[in-house]
């Protein structure tokens, strides 16, 4: 395997820097072919039965055959003290009498007031889902600025989802007006020098830009889930410079070994070309794991990680090379003078010898510390608690989350409920086994009480009806879960199975149930999927059953630092204050799952860069504790620039306004950096110190045939005679 991917790498990098003007031509012929579907394909976004699964699936499948989908509203809040009822009632009448004038309103319930008379709430029922309430929120304007003693605000899902969406397109051209300039100046700082500094950019925003065009056919046949740009511009961004800096330094440092243009780019192929490879395989084969998992979210988002990932591949072993080859030593200019000066002074490998030495003196030590810290910080995710985003992972400066609070404060009694859907052929003994149900539930004194209004609404026909029971515990507690459990697995088939065909429990509670245990439910198989292929990746190219082991090892602790700094900052609420938002107190139930597989893959490019060199120094015949040294030596730099690169756009996802992104952007960045510094500095070059020999047996036994030493041998006689 190594030696084919190898020989890929070449054959497309010998390829592009022979026919550089064709291999460019060919990558803006495929970014401007994206961008054209952008514009012309429009793109298929996830619909809310796409969400559904499992009983509460079937329950909602039931309830829209049925007809008993409870229409969709706004709610109007009129807010005013006791003396300004009069006027409260005005404005409620305005708004009923405007809104039933609307197009899309099926009607216009009656105006009630809370209990000490401070608060009007008025429904307004909408004919279609899909009804724009831009209208309606004209309306609550006009009404708003017509009487400016009260307070008219309105918010409902169509008006939330509206206003989520306009926040996630902001929050989206926040994270690239930020990340660009910050990447930019990263860059500039690893080269010195303008040109190489644009080049890593510059790729990664045409793989972010050719993927969103690609999404969009693809979004025909897997549905784009609102976040997934998100995700492609925060995953494109992160591995595309990446891959280009791997390249890059190893295609400046041949030719400052003397190598020309051309030999320099196939010498970086055959090596960084192969890391590249080798961990974009690893990224991708990581994020098929959310396949398993399945569902509109995790399929939509492994869809878009998976593209972007080969998208960056491909350019880094297409168009790069051919790039340099044009380039040539201008890839090195404009020089930025103090930068420059500083990285030849500094040279490769500096600030990280000050870090090794300690390690190369006392591995045993060092190894020891190192797993301590990583134990420590991985800890805290044995208390690990996951739940559904609601409302209160919303953001806050939503003006219609707002209203909601409100109108919770103001009218209380609102609780979490829970649907049963039941189907037979006698609507009569339907409705007599659902007021069985009720009766049963009730007694149960399981966290189960009647719904206010109208329990059971049976449909048209009468063969299908639906009873809803309102659960008097906490969203997301382990008691709302008991109370949907006892529903499903005692209650409902005692008194439904005989006087039914069909019955299913769903509702709010009965779906938040299934998204989370769906998820706990399959994770291990994830996580198996994912260690399983690492082994088989890091065996296979490495040709070392240790290192695989060893891969996986730190893969795993990568994985439970990531989960243990989120559980405490979005779980126990650590640094919430300095980052001005409100801890729900668990995270959302899709976000560690996600952040598993990339960050497993994400690890791997340093990873697989690092044991990449140390094995060409074992390979020449180094001594196996000096090929560790020179090789964690030798990539320090690379894996430093990249990291800084990562965690820089990570921690501005970090501070952007959805919980999601936000618990994305922690876990990633912290880890990232744990990752490349703790792992990759301290941990792995001291367990491979203590192995010795022991981790490289098979390169060892077939070094004297591998190609690589002889491109290790001439290098070094480059070197020795530039120097």
């Amino acid at each position: 395997m190594s030696h084919s991917v190898i020989h890929m790498a070449e054959a497309s990098a010998r390829w592009s820097a022979r026919h550089p003007w064709r291999a460019v031509a060919s990558w803006l012929l495929l970014v401007g072919a994206a961008i054209v579907l952008l514009m012309v394909v429009p793109t298929s976004t996830v619909q809310e039965d796409d969400y559904w699964q499992g009983e509460s699936g079937r329950a909602s499948q039931m309830s829209r055959d049925a007809g008993l989908e409870p229409p969709p509203t706004e709610s109007v809040l009129i807010v005013g003290d006791r003396d300004e009822a009069s006027q409260m009632q005005q404005a409620a009448a305005e708004v009923a009498d405007r809104m039933i004038a609307l197009d899309g309103v099926a009607d216009v319930g009656d105006a009630v007031s809370n209990a000490d008379r401070t608060a009007i709430l008025v429904e307004v029922v909408l004919a279609d889902p899909e009804t724009d309430v831009a209208p309606l929120q004209a309306v609550t304007a006009r009404v708003a600025a017509d009487h400016p003693d009260l307070e008219v605000e309105q918010a409902g899902a169509g008006s939330i989802d509206d206003a989520v969406g306009d926040l996630v397109a902001e929050d989206l051209r926040s994270a690239e007006v930020t990340s660009i300039p910050v990447t930019l100046v990263l860059m500039l700082v690893a080269f010195g020098a303008l040109v190489a500094a644009g080049i890593p950019v510059l790729l990664a925003i045409g793989s972010v830009i050719t993927t969103i065009g690609l999404m969009a056919p693809l979004s025909h046949l897997v549905p784009a889930e609102e976040s997934v740009t998100s995700m492609i511009v925060l995953i494109g961004m992160a591995v595309g410079v990446d891959y280009s800096l791997f390249f890059l330094k190893r295609e400046r440092e041949e030719r400052a070994a003397g190598r020309s243009s051309v030999d320099a780019v196939e010498i970086a192929a055959a090596t960084s070309g192969h890391s590249i490879l080798v961990s974009g395989g690893a990224v991708i084969a990581a994020m098929t794991g959310l396949f398993i998992v399945g569902g509109a979210t995790f399929t939509s988002l492994a869809t878009g990680a998976v593209v972007v990932v080969a998208v960056a591949v491909l350019g880094s072993i297409s168009v790069l090379p051919a790039v340099l080859v044009l380039l040539g030593p201008r890839v090195d200019r404009p020089r930025v003078p103090l930068l420059w000066r500083l990285n030849r002074r500094t040279g490769p490998g500096a600030i990280s010898r000050h870090v090794l030495d300690p390690v190369v003196r006392r591995p045993g030590v060092s190894t020891v510390l190192a797993l301590v810290l990583l134990g420590a910080l991985a800890a805290p995710t044995l208390g690990m608690k996951i739940g559904s985003g609601g409302l209160e992972t919303l953001p806050g400066s939503i003006a219609e989350v707002q209203t909601i609070t409100q109108i919770s404060t103001a009218f209380p009694g609102q609780m979490l409920t829970v649907d049963v859907l039941a189907r037979g052929s006698d609507p009569d003994a339907v409705r007599e086994g659902l007021r069985d149900l009720e009766d049963a539930a009730i007694r149960a004194d399981d966290g189960l009480v009647a719904a206010p209004g109208e329990s059971i609404r049976p449909s048209a026909d009468g063969r299908t009806a639906m009873l809803t029971l309102g659960i008097d515990r906490p969203e997301d507690s382990d008691d709302a879960d008991a109370a949907v459990r006892t529903l499903r697995e005692q209650l409902a088939p005692e008194h439904l199975a005989g006087s039914t065909d069909e019955y299913a429990v769903g509702g709010t509670a009965g779906t938040d149930y299934d998204a989370v245990h769906r998820l706990t439910d399959r994770m291990p198989f994830v996580i198996a999927y994912v260690l399983l292929l690492t082994l088989v990746i890091m065996g296979l190219t490495f040709r070392s059953g240790v290192i695989a082991l060893l891969s996986a090892g730190l893969n795993l602790l990568s994985v439970g630092v990531a989960f243990g700094v989120m559980t405490l900052v979005f779980q126990h609420g650590w640094a919430s204050e300095l980052m001005d938002f409100s801890a729900p107190g668990y995270l959302i139930e899709w976000v560690p799952l996600f952040v598993m597989v990339v960050l497993v893959g994400l690890s791997m490019d340093y990873h697989v860069f690092v044991l990449s060199r140390v094995r060409e120094h074992v390979a020449a015949g180094l001594p196996s504790r000096l090929a560790v040294q020179r090789g964690v030596m030798d990539t320090a730099g690379v894996v430093t620039s990249a990291a800084a690169v990562m965690v820089a756009v990570f921690s501005i996802f970090a501070v952007l306004s959805m919980m999601e992104l936000k618990m994305l952007g922690v876990g990633l960045a912290v880890a990232i950096l744990v990752d490349a510094t703790v792992i990759r500095l301290v941990a792995l070059p001291a367990i491979l110190m203590l192995l010795g020999d022991r981790a490289w047996r098979r390169v060892l036994a077939t070094a004297p045939r591998d190609e690589l030493v002889a491109v290790e041998a001439e290098r070094e006689d480059l070197v020795t005679a530039a120097r």
